[in-house]
């Protein structure tokens, strides 16, 4: 499905982590780590970043944010109420008119059908910094902190073998794809009913990767070398915590799991005492931290492959 030439190319937009080839991926967290070492001297000078936000976020935003300011960019914030896409004007006037000011444009939405509707119009760059169905940013700074672990043994992305502890959310979807293209061995053990979906499975069949899907989190962390969980309750979602919660019994992380050594992941903000314990979080065994801070250098990365610098 993917061509493997030496100089990849790369999409117009990133609504989903498919998008990106594995030679892609690859040259993408090249750079993001050349950027975080200090390394890289292209830089997005006088570019202007459009950052539609109908979510909350804090380290979406922060990020972009800073990644923007420090490569010599500007980045303006449009939340909710500073614009109504979809409610009093098409979405693609929008995306015509967000293209007449600026380079780019991140956005955080409530659909990923108004996201794509978006891009569709829009003549730059767009990336989804979050929908109801994919995360893919997310899962860039995700392998971009799996691929540090394992240099730490001078292995590779490909030596890795992640388990995936709880809901088959947004976050897993564009993980179990992302995980795919980049050659890590993953496991996904979830509840009856909150699996991840058929079409992400079938994404990631067709990147080269095969998840392995468990209903059991002790099954699924053996051996594994890292242990990645996230909240059980995402935003906007119709069900109820009691008729959804009672389902992850069994599904915590806390340092039964994480007894085989294995690293901890979670893309924040965490539920403490429900998803995962505050002793693992606070553990030496917690990467959560180096995994957030990851967000920058692989949006920043991502940016100017997709702005062409």
């Amino acid at each position: 499905m993917y061509d493997n030439d030496t100089e990849p190319t790369f999409p117009t937009d990133l609504l989903t982590i498919d998008q990106l080839s594995p030679a892609a991926l690859s040259r993408l967290l090249d750079r993001a780590a050349r950027i975080k070492a200090g390394e890289e001297a292209a830089r997005l000078d006088d570019r202007t970043v459009a950052m539609v936000f109908e979510k909350p976020s804090t380290r979406t935003r922060t990020s972009f944010e800073a990644g923007v300011t420090a490569l010599g960019g500007h980045p303006t914030f449009l939340g909710q109420d500073d614009i109504h896409l979809g409610h009093g004007e098409p979405i693609k006037d929008t995306a015509r008119a967000l293209s007449q000011y600026v380079g780019a444009i991140v956005a955080r939405l409530n659909s990923h059908d108004d996201l794509t509707e978006l891009a569709a119009h829009a003549d730059v760059p767009v990336v989804n910094a979050l929908t109801e169905r994919a995360h893919p940013c997310q899962t860039l700074a995700d392998l971009l902190t799996l691929r540090e672990l394992a240099a730490e043994s001078g292995g590779s992305l490909s030596d890795v073998t992640l388990a995936w502890v709880g809901d088959g959310n947004n976050v897993a979807r564009s993980l179990v794809v992302g995980c795919a293209l980049a050659g890590v061995d993953l496991r996904v053990a979830t509840p009856e009913g909150y699996g991840v979906d058929d079409d992400a499975v079938a994404a990631a069949r067709a990147a080269g990767g095969e998840p392995t899907l468990f209903d059991s989190a002790e099954a699924a962390v053996a051996g594994a070398d890292a242990i990645y969980t996230d909240v059980w309750m995402s935003m906007g979602e119709g069900e109820s915590r009691a008729e959804k919660l009672p389902a992850f019994e069994g599904f915590q992380v806390g340092e039964d799991l994480l007894g085989g050594g294995a690293k901890l992941m979670h893309c924040l903000p965490a539920n403490r005492g429900e998803e995962v314990t505050d002793d693992a979080l606070e553990s030496e065994q917690s990467v959560v931290w180096q995994q957030a801070g990851n967000r920058k250098p692989t949006q920043q990365a991502l940016l100017l492959e997709l702005l062409g610098e």
